[in-house]
C-alpha cells in the first residue's frame, strides 16, 4: 500500500516518542510505501485535494529520516490517509478536515475520519459517556465556574482546545487567585472553558488507553504526576508507567470504543482516572513508543494491520 501521513514538520517529531514514527516504523516493516504530507500543504487545486508528499525512510540514526523531494499529489493517489497532526484543533485544522473530506468523495479513504474528527471534540465528546465521566460543568461564564468551585471544593480547570496538559489549572475553593484565573481562562467570559471535580486517584496515573478500530489494547500507560504537580501528561513532566487494563477499564474502552468504530474512528487514546474517562482524543494520540518499550506489546502494528483489513475490504 501507499500511506500518506498528514503531519507536523518532520523536524518537529521526536523519534525517541512519536507514536506517528512507531506507525510508518511498522508500515516500512510491513512492506508499504510511506509518505509525509505537511498539514498546510493541503491544497484545493482545479477541484481536486491535494498536498505536497515526501517519499520517506526511516533510520535508527541521525536524522530519523530521509526524506525525497516533495512533489504535488492528490490524496485519492494514495490506498490510506492518516490525519496526525497535533491540536490545538483551531480554525487552520477544522479547514483541513473539510479538504480531508473533500478528498473522502474523490475517493481518498481518510483515517479518522474528517467528520469524526470534527465531531469529537476532545475534551467536550466525554459528555456522551455521563456514565464513565467526572462531575463536569462547560460554560464560559465565571458566576457558574465560581458556583461550581464552591461546590466541589477542589476542581481542575481546563482549556478546550489545549493538550499536552497545557494551560490547565487546579483550583480549591479557598484559592486567593480564583478570581485571576477565571478571568484569564475565559478572556473575561468570552471563552468556553471545562471545569471537572478534582479526582484523588491521579497520584496513581492519568492512563492513557488506546483503542484500535473499537478495540482497547490490552496495556494503558499510567502517567504519575511529577512531585508537586497536578497533571500526569508526559509533556508536562510525568512519567508513564504500563499497567495491565482493569476490569473497569476495559469496560469503559470496549463501550466508548464500539462508538468510536461506528464513527469511523480508527485509532483513539482515551484518558481515564481512577474509573472516570476525562478525555478522548482522536486527533494525534500517543504513548504507543512507551507501552512498546516497557512491555512489547506493538500498538501500531495493530493499528497498521487493521488498516490494511479496512483498505482490502474497501471500508473506513
Amino acid at each position: 500500500m501507499k500511506l500518506a501521513f498528514v503531519l507536523d514538520p518532520l523536524d518537529t517529531l521526536l523519534p525517541y516518542k512519536d507514536s506517528s514514527i512507531e506507525m510508518m516504523r511498522a508500515a516500512l516493516h510491513r512492506g508499504h510505501d510511506i509518505f509525509a504530507i505537511a498539514a498546510d500543504s493541503l491544497t484545493l487545486r482545479d477541484g481536486m485535494v491535494c498536498g505536497l508528499a515526501q517519499s520517506l525512510t526511516i533510520s535508527d540514526s541521525t536524522p530519523w529520516y530521509q526524506a525525497q523531494e516533495a512533489r504535488e499529489m492528490p490524496l485519492n493517489h494514495f490506498d490510506a490517509v492518516l490525519m496526525r497532526k497535533d491540536p490545538p484543533f483551531d480554525m487552520e485544522y477544522f479547514y483541513a478536515t473539510h479538504l480531508l473530506e473533500i478528498a473522502e468523495h474523490q475517493g481518498a479513504r481518510v483515517f479518522n475520519r474528517p467528520r469524526a474528527l470534527r465531531d469529537f471534540s476532545e475534551k467536550l465528546s466525554i459528555a456522551r459517556f455521563p456514565q464513565w465521566t467526572p462531575v463536569t460543568l462547560v460554560t464560559c461564564r465565571m458566576d457558574a465556574l465560581r458556583t461550581f468551585i464552591h461546590q466541589q471544593s477542589d476542581v481542575i480547570l481546563k482549556p478546550l482546545d489545549g493538550m499536552g496538559g497545557s494551560g490547565i489549572f487546579r483550583v480549591r475553593v479557598e484559592d486567593p487567585n480564583v478570581g485571576v484565573i477565571l478571568e484569564s481562562m475565559t478572556n473575561q467570559g468570552m471563552r468556553t472553558i471545562m471545569a471537572q471535580r478534582y479526582l484523588p486517584a491521579i497520584t496513581e496515573g492519568d492512563k492513557r488507553i488506546l483503542v484500535v478500530h473499537g478495540e482497547p489494547i490490552p496495556w494503558c500507560l499510567a502517567r504519575i504526576p511529577a512531585p508537586g504537580e497536578t497533571r500526569g501528561n508526559l509533556a508536562a513532566g510525568g512519567t508513564g508507567h504500563a499497567r495491565r487494563l482493569t476490569n473497569r477499564d476495559m469496560e469503559i474502552a470496549r463501550h466508548v470504543g464500539s462508538i468510536l468504530r461506528e464513527s469511523g474512528i480508527l485509532l483513539a487514546g482515551l484518558d481515564v482516572i481512577g474509573s472516570c474517562l476525562t478525555e478522548i482524543n482522536v486527533t494525534s494520540p500517543t504513548c504507543m513508543r512507551e507501552i512498546r518499550d516497557q512491555t512489547g506489546f506493538d500498538t501500531a502494528e495493530q493499528v497498521i494491520t487493521n488498516l490494511e483489513s479496512l483498505v482490502a475490504r474497501n471500508d473506513t
